[in-house]
Parts: C-alpha cells; sequence; structure tokens
C-alpha cells in the first residue's frame, strides 16, 4: 500500500460494529478499519486518538502472538498498522458517512490519530493465485460458544443443560432487540453430526439475526446490514447462488429450486467447517470429542431420536474445533472468574504499578500463549494464577464471539488445484479458503458486566419458561431424514 497515493474514490464503506468502521479497497482485496469513538465528545476523540496506535498494535499482537497460536496459522489474517494522510482520513470519512446506518452514527471515525488496521478483505479467496472466473462468494458465520459449562463454580443447574446463546434468546427478544426468536443452537453446529450440523445452519438461514452474512463480490446480499435492518429473502438468495452449485442455466428449476440450491449451500458450508484447507490429508483425520452431557442442549429444536447412527467429533484441525479448543480455556465459568477478577482487583488497588507487569492490558507478545497454555487448572489462592484464569477467560471470550469467513470461488476447468483447497459439489467445483475474524482482546474492566449478564441471562430463561409456554415458530423441517426446508415472507 502506497500511502502517499491514497485516494478516497478508491474505497468504499463495508461495514462496522460498535468500536470501529471498516472500508474497502475497489480493486484489491484489501480493507482498513478504523477506530470509532463517541460524536458527542470532540474533545475526547483527540485524546483517544492519541491513543490510537496502542490500541491498534495491541489488537495485531494479540491476534498474532496469542489467537493465531490457538487457532491455527492458516486461520488467523492478523494485518498492520497503517499511519495515513489526514487530508485522505477525513475526506473518506465524509464520503462513507452518507452510508452508514442511522443507528451507528452515535460515533464517529477517527480522523485525528490517522492510524488505520490494513487486513486481507476477508469476503475475497484466500486461498491461492488461481484466476477467479466469478464474483467470490462470502459466507459469515458467528457460531457463538460450543459447549455447555462443566465447571463446579455453576450455582445454577439450567447452565449445565441449556446453552448460554439459547436462554439469551428470551432476553433479547424480550428487550426488542429482535423480532423472532432464533431456533439456531451453537451446540448443533459444533457437534460435528451433518444432520445437526445441516439443523443448525437451515436455522441460521431462516433467522440469521447478527451470526449469518453472505456476501457477493464483497456486497452483502443475505443477513443484517444493522440490528433492524435484514436483507432476508431465500426465494431472491437462490438466483444469487444458483450460478455457483448448478452452473449450467435451466438444470434446475421450478418450486424445489429454492430447497436444492440451499442444500447445496448448506453441505459446501458443512464440508468447509469439517475440513482443515491447510493440511488434510485422508486417513489422518483425529475426531475431538467432548461429553453427550456437554454437547447436547436441552433448548435445542433437534430431536436426537432421528440423528443416524455413526461417529460423532469434530476433525481435530478443522476451524470449529480450533475455536472450541479455545473457548474451553474457560474452564471456571464466568461465576468462578468473577471471585478471581475480584482478588486481581484488590492485588492491583494496593499496587497499582503492578498492572504493567502483570501485563492487564499487553504487551500481548509470545510470552503470553506460553503462560496462557501452560496455566494450572487448579487455584492455589495467588495473584499470578488469578491473572492466569482471567487473561484465559479472555481469550475464550474472543473464541466465543469470532466469525468464520468461507469464501468461495468458482473453479476454472483448466485449473488443477491441490484437492484439499476444493470442494466437489453435485455439478460444480468451488475453490475455497476459510479464515477467522473478530479476535480483538475483550476487554478486562467487561468482567463485571459479564457476570452481571450471566445472572440477567440465566434468571429471566428461568422466569420466562416456568411462566408460560414457548410461542409457537415456524419450523424448518419435518423430523425426517431429508430436512424439508419452510420458506416464510420477511
Amino acid at each position: 500500500m502506497e500511502v502517499d497515493k491514497m485516494d478516497e474514490n478508491e474505497w468504499k464503506y463495508h461495514g462496522e460494529g460498535n468500536k470501529s468502521l471498516v472500508v474497502s479497497h475497489v480493486e484489491h482485496s484489501q480493507v482498513l478499519r478504523f477506530l470509532k469513538y463517541p460524536a458527542e465528545d470532540p474533545g475526547n476523540s483527540h485524546k483517544a486518538a492519541k491513543e490510537a496506535f496502542g490500541h491498534l498494535q495491541n489488537i495485531v499482537d494479540f491476534s498474532k502472538n496469542v489467537m493465531k497460536p490457538f487457532l491455527g496459522e492458516n486461520y488467523v489474517h492478523h494485518g498492520e498498522v497503517v499511519h495515513l494522510p489526514l487530508d485522505f482520513v477525513r475526506q473518506l470519512s465524509l464520503k462513507v458517512e452518507q452510508e452508514r446506518p442511522e443507528s451507528r452514527c452515535d460515533k464517529v471515525m477517527d480522523i485525528f490519530s490517522g492510524y488505520a488496521l490494513c487486513l486481507p478483505n476477508l469476503t475475497k479467496l484466500q486461498t491461492c493465485h488461481f484466476s477467479e472466473s466469478g464474483p467470490p462468494l462470502c459466507i459469515e458465520i458467528k457460531p457463538k460458544c460450543g459447549f455447555l459449562p462443566f465447571s463446579s463454580h455453576v450455582t445454577k443447574d439450567v447452565k449445565h443443560r441449556v446453552c448460554r446463546f439459547c436462554m439469551h434468546q428470551h432476553l433479547k427478544l424480550a428487550n426488542g432487540k429482535w423480532k423472532r426468536m432464533s431456533r439456531y443452537c451453537p451446540l448443533d453446529l459444533f457437534s460435528g453430526n451433518k444432520q445437526r450440523m445441516s439443523f443448525a445452519l437451515k436455522n441460521l438461514l431462516q433467522e440469521a439475526q447478527n451470526n449469518l452474512k453472505i456476501f457477493k463480490n464483497g456486497e452483502l446480499i443475505y443477513g443484517c446490514k444493522d440490528d433492524k435492518d435484514c436483507l432476508q429473502d431465500l426465494n431472491e438468495l437462490t438466483q444469487h447462488l444458483k450460478p455457483y452449485f448448478f452452473p449450467a442455466n435451466g438444470l434446475i428449476h421450478g418450486p424445489h429450486c429454492t430447497r436444492t440450491v440451499i442444500n447445496e449451500l448448506i453441505n459446501v458450508i458443512t464440508t468447509a467447517l469439517l475440513s482443515n484447507s491447510g493440511t488434510c490429508r485422508t486417513g489422518e483425520i483425529r475426531k475431538v470429542h467432548i461429553s453427550e452431557g456437554r454437547a447436547h442442549c436441552d433448548a435445542s429444536h433437534f430431536h436426537r431420536d432421528i440423528l443416524r447412527k455413526g461417529h460423532c467429533g469434530l476433525p481435530k484441525d478443522c476451524v470449529l474445533s480450533k475455536i472450541l479448543q479455545a473457548q474451553m480455556l474457560d474452564n471456571v465459568d464466568i461465576e468462578g472468574l468473577h471471585p478471581l477478577y475480584n482478588r486481581v482487583e484488590q492485588y492491583l488497588g494496593e499496587f497499582p504499578k503492578e498492572r504493567v507487569k502483570l501485563q492487564i492490558d499487553g504487551p500481548y507478545n509470545e510470552n503470553c500463549f506460553e503462560k496462557l497454555r501452560n496455566s494450572q487448572s487448579e487455584d492455589d489462592g495467588t495473584v499470578d494464577t488469578a491473572v492466569r484464569k482471567v487473561q484465559q477467560y479472555r481469550v475464550a471470550m474472543t473464541a466465543k464471539d469470532c466469525s468464520i469467513m468461507i469464501a468461495l470461488s468458482p473453479c476454472p476447468d483448466d485449473e488443477l488445484p491441490e484437492p484439499n483447497l476444493v470442494i466437489q459439489t453435485s455439478k460444480s467445483r468451488l475453490i475455497y479458503s476459510v479464515s477467522i475474524l473478530d479476535l480483538d482482546p475483550k476487554p478486562y474492566e467487561n468482567i463485571p458486566h459479564q457476570y452481571k449478564l450471566d445472572g440477567q441471562i440465566v434468571n429471566f430463561y428461568l422466569k420466562s419458561t416456568q411462566a408460560k409456554q414457548d410461542p409457537p415458530t415456524p419450523t424448518l423441517f419435518m423430523d425426517s431424514e431429508d430436512c424439508t426446508l419452510v420458506l416464510h415472507s420477511v
């Protein structure tokens, strides 16, 4: 990137979250991520901008030195911090302002520091050096937590039976976050059983919320642009997808077209999630199992009695397995962690200068990974152990909130890529890559909020499920093996 030749017209609005705004290059597979600050306090924005470099460098170091060793070299792209001309940044801010969702405009893009994070555009294919024969397709999945807590510190038995995501749906519906409840359960997706995974993905497609998005050539074509702005029409999505799975136009049509194309999409996603696109070799797949008691959520709508016989579990090096193993660093649950956090806080209250030595806020160097990986499971009552447990929890929380990016592109007939880079469908070949996004360190100061929220979620779930039966929701498929898709207008 030649920073002295930056032109705002070569960049376009890509998306944003609570803390950052992203623009993408119109030609090259690059994005720039800028920090955001509250709009009502410009003075604070100036002050925060001075800290922008350190903030962004911490994100890079955390992704590179902590999350990449846990999740794998092939899946994590940590990017680099770049310093851009302020005039370019200000012109770019004016250009993208009109495209931003109104609900996000309470914060403004950092136009004072000139620092941004440069990353590959993960909606584009990252796998190799093959020519794309059509616009790339990308499926973004935010899988959430894939296991039930097993800690003895858990005080409410329901947490051992119902997953956090399914319980949280009740509170989100009551608060008006979403209009309908999702039937997706993360434990079905992380099961490694293709029936359960297909069920989970069909539920994500029916009620995507912010857990599923589909991009075509970098543009969002399905999912939610923002909490209230959803693009969900499966029939329209089918028209976008049809050329990828059935390139000979006219081979599939009629009332079963949508169901057939969506099933092809789900099969491709499942294959990508269970594959190791870097080093997968036939005969070398080892499965990662978690006990049945922690592998099924009582709130899941999938009926266990229709499971076909067969082995369950995730291939050892697939993306879901890597994420799950990082999530399970949370081995004491927030209820067991909160007293450890208080121990650290009490110590820092007495010795505030120790905050730097304990690396509470970074730097996230290579030693961090070794400390977290080798952390003993038993609490010996020391501050060092408490800090390691807190940091392990923060890594687990990052893994629980990350996104998986599956990029696909039709494989040209004259290309002969490695077999582990291609997914064969019934009528086409697709080159694919799998990446993991959203790997920022979770704020240390957010732990008390997480503890409070956990209690609210559990108590509201118990109250709402005891007070009344759940309202009927549209079913995606009957209890049979063909998993018929039921469409509804949006």
